[in-house]
């Protein structure tokens, strides 16, 4: 039997392909695409995702690739300064196309014995008290522990399940592709500056040798959203809005999007489990989703493996529920926010004038950016210090840096006392001993991804904390 099978084999999919076979567990990613998408759907990686690819030792790789942005004019396109005091080593926004991303996650799963199979589409599934059976389109049969779905915003497997996904239907649709353009760069400069202080869901962005990201408001397209947009319908509607076509021609891939908001009831039935885009859909601004569903992953896990183990404490599964689905509610909240504050009509425009003014407040500032990358989540792990349920940056140690020390996936305690144990539990924790001149508590305990589930130095507090988390005690 499969210990996982993971419908969908994006970011999400791929990222938890690979925290799964951390802990040795027997993975395959179904992925009903033959060969990967040449669509560049995201653009680049939050200050999160981006800790957590240093946690697990592949940040390297991205950098190399990938260009660093300032963090700063993200919330609404409202440019501000990047602001003071963000609770991150990695105070930037990491430039990388989507298809990159998707490879080197790929490359990643593949090289830690994660199973890819292309050209494989789940269409049925059924579970019961020892497992999953899922059906493929061929009439293939495969038998799993458990099922995730990170099939997308149609989710085959969210439907399956009969799981609700209510929400708002969208009312903005927006035409976006890649296609060679006829003028020089700076009379598409010119043109798009000038547009683009009425109409901000307008853009053109140059990708190298003539070739331009085109986003134009769809408005007065057909409706028919399963009907693929054509090269006519680009040009129209950038005469409608720029007064010229810009001699768009030679498109590379045409498509569209809209600003629905949808969030799954539940994230688990049973044995089947949701994340991604297939848990929450929600409009593109901020580039929040991409970064929204690889930190699903690395929330799920090693809870996931913990569960599979025989080790995980009653309700660690579940909490991947009720930590995970209040942060996908409040992203569709401040993306649909985010896209009013888009529109060109003088009601959203007053209020985007207004939040510019506040945003001047290094504190308004920085608490709108903190939701965009997400550094401002805090799970709610009850009483206690103030960093509880915060995830810890990457705090200097006299012997190196913390995420140098979190590639396996355990948990582990940071000691600076040095007179803590973690005895009994030494299977599934690190105990390190060392300092750090930025941490001002004598020790924190560490869950795999990096939230603080203990700080302090009782060791009768500690016990208690570890066998929350990471179960009984090994003899």
């Amino acid at each position: 039997m499969i210990d996982v099978i993971i419908a969908g084999g994006g970011p999400t999919g791929l990222m938890l392909s690979s925290e799964l076979r951390l802990h040795g567990l027997h993975v395959l990613v179904l992925e009903k695409e033959i060969e990967p998408t040449s669509h560049v759907r995201a653009l680049g990686l939050h200050a999160r995702s981006i800790e957590v690819l240093d946690q697990r030792g592949l940040l390297e790789r991205f950098l190399a690739v990938g260009q660093q942005h300032p963090v700063g004019g993200f919330f609404a396109a409202i440019s501000k300064p990047s602001p003071g005091g963000l609770d991150t080593a990695h105070g930037y926004v990491l430039g990388i196309p989507q298809t990159v991303t998707d490879r080197l996650l790929s490359e990643h799963a593949s090289e830690v014995g994660a199973e890819i199979r292309r050209g494989s589409e789940l269409v049925g599934l059924s579970q019961d008290d020892s497992g999953v059976t899922v059906r493929l389109a061929d009439g293939t049969q495969l038998r799993a522990r458990y099922l995730v779905g990170c099939d997308g915003g149609r989710s085959t497997v969210r439907e399956l399940l009969g799981v609700g996904f209510p929400g708002e239907p969208s009312s903005v649709e927006t035409l976006l592709g890649e296609m060679e353009v006829g003028v020089p760069p700076e009379a598409v400069a010119e043109v798009v500056a000038e547009v683009r202080r009425t109409h901000l869901r307008f853009g053109l962005g140059p990708l190298g040798d003539g070739v331009y990201r085109v986003v134009v408001p769809a408005e007065g397209v057909v409706e028919d959203r399963t009907v693929p947009p054509t090269i006519e319908d680009f040009k129209r509607q950038l005469l409608v809005y720029a007064g010229t076509d810009f001699g768009v021609h030679s498109p590379r891939w045409l498509s569209r999007f809209g600003d629905a908001t949808r969030l799954a009831e539940r994230y688990r039935v049973g044995r089947v489990l949701l994340a991604g885009d297939a848990a929450h859909i929600h409009p593109p601004t901020g580039g929040q989703g991409l970064n929204l569903g690889i930190q699903d992953a690395f929330n799920l896990g090693w809870k996931l493996a913990a569960e599979i183990a025989g080790w995980a404490p009653q309700g660690l599964l579940d909490s991947y529920h009720s930590e995970r689905h209040p942060v996908a509610e409040d992203v569709l909240t401040n993306t649909r926010a985010q896209m009013l504050l888009l529109s060109p009509e003088p009601g959203p425009r007053s209020v985007r004038r207004l939040l510019s003014e506040l945003m001047d407040f290094d504190d308004v500032n920085r608490y709108l950016i903190e939701k965009v990358t997400a550094i401002g989540v805090r799970y709610d792990f009850g009483e206690g210090h103030d960093m509880l349920g915060r995830h810890l940056r990457d705090v200097r140690l006299k012997r190196g840096r913390l995420y140098e020390l979190m590639h396996r996936g355990r948990g582990l305690l940071l000691d600076q006392t040095g007179q803590l144990s973690v005895a009994g539990w030494a299977e599934r924790v690190d105990h390190v001993v060392d300092v750090s001149e930025e941490l001002d508590v004598p020790a924190v305990l560490l869950r795999p991804d990096g939230h603080v589930a203990w700080a302090g130095d009782d060791q009768s507090d500690l016990l208690g904390q570890l066998s929350r988390w990471f179960g009984a005690p090994v003899a």
